[in-house]
């Protein structure tokens, strides 16, 4: 146990030395974008609830019922005892938002992405990500054993040339990317990428997490995952596709598999929030249109959806930035490296239908005095 203690404080030091130690903060989200830390009073612009439904009376409402119902947990793995009624019904409402044949739900969105690709790919095939991808892609992508490469970001020329040359040589071929990529919040030219990768009969799998919700119009992928714990919500991820496809992934995608369904409770506020969120298309437009407002009053470029990055470069200064908003009063957290490139550390700024233009306008006039 000594050795192990050595070899984690080592790391932890040199952790320290970068401003890459990362530590948990207790926070409590209250509504709206309310939030606490450290006894003071906080507007979060660092949730993924973008669409403000985690508090919405509906969704708590429905959670209430569904844990009343069918208890606190799915109680095992959905193909033994964790198939309750709310699964099949969230899987349906899902699939009929996306226009697919099907869905499945899994544990979370990084467990669909650790299944899906794995169960279509194996060690003679080539999978092609976009090489600002999000960590469970690449992880899904190394899992399955196939030849991984990337391409240049939103880049599908450089993606047509690589499956060009490297194709031919593989059986099956995946193509890797998001609509709306987390850190920078820029959307994917997805009619593109989806029509080379059909020229070279390669299947696209694209990653929703960020733009159910506020910004997923656009051309549908063969293969269309996300989250349910951002803009509905909630807790858990999905996999929408081809019957088939769905069907194959219930035997073969060992992240659901052998992991326990999710709780009711969870199934049921996603269910509601999607439902909330079909209703209300004046609430789906509230999120980017105040990053836009945000941006316009920074002279940043046009947010194309309700992520938008202040680009900082060091580590230790966005911590500074961040440290210093929060005392006044406005709870912006600094991403640094490895989530995002060396050099480019940043506040990672998210907007949602529970914000006000007056909290917006606060943020960018106490943003623009600190960054010049």
């Amino acid at each position: 146990m000594d050795s192990l203690d050595a070899f984690a404080r080592t790391k932890l030091d040199a952790l320290e030395v970068g401003s890459l130690r990362r530590r948990l903060v207790p926070t409590e989200r209250g509504t709206g974008a309310a939030a606490s830390r450290r006894g003071r009073a906080l507007v979060s612009f660092s949730c993924n609830d973008y669409l403000g439904l985690s508090h919405h009376p509906r969704v708590i409402a429905a959670a209430q019922a569904a844990a009343a119902a069918y208890g606190a947990g799915a109680g095992g793995s959905r193909l033994v005892t964790g198939d309750h009624p709310y699964l099949g019904a969230l899987e349906e409402r899902l699939a009929r938002h996306k226009g697919a044949e099907a869905a499945l739900v899994f544990g979370s969105g990084y467990l669909a992405n650790l299944g899906i690709t794995p169960a279509l790919a194996g060690r003679d095939d080539l999978i092609v990500l976009d090489e600002l991808s999000h960590a469970c892609m690449w992880a899904g992508a190394r899992l399955s054993g196939a030849q991984v490469l990337t391409f240049r970001h939103n880049d599908p020329t450089d993606l047509a040339a690589i499956l060009a040359a490297h194709r031919g040589r593989r059986g099956q071929a995946l193509v890797l990317t998001e609509r709306v990529f987390s850190m920078d919040g820029d959307r994917a030219p997805l009619a593109d990428i989806l029509g080379v990768a059909q020229d070279h009969d390669a299947w696209t799998l694209v990653d929703d997490a960020h733009g159910i919700g506020v910004v997923e119009d656009g051309p549908r992928a063969p293969l269309e995952m996300g989250t349910l714990s951002k803009a509905l919500g909630s807790y858990g991820g999905y996999l929408c596709a081809s019957r088939p496809v769905i069907d194959l992934m219930v035997s073969r995608a060992r992240s659901f598999v052998y992991t326990t369904g999710l709780p009711p409770a969870s199934a049921a506020a996603a269910l509601e929030a999607l439902a909330i969120l079909e209703e209300e298309p004046e609430r789906r437009a509230r999120p980017l249109d105040l990053a836009r407002r945000f941006t316009a009053r920074l002279g940043l470029p046009e947010a194309e959806s309700a992520v938008v990055p202040v680009l900082i470069g060091e580590a230790q200064r966005a911590l500074d930035i961040s440290a210093a908003l929060e005392a006044q009063g406005y709870l912006v957290v600094a991403i640094r490296p490895p989530t995002v490139p060396p050099g480019t550390a940043r506040l990672r700024v998210a907007f949602s239908a529970a914000h006000d233009a007056v909290q917006v306008d606060g943020l960018a006039e106490a943003l623009a005095a600190m960054i010049g």
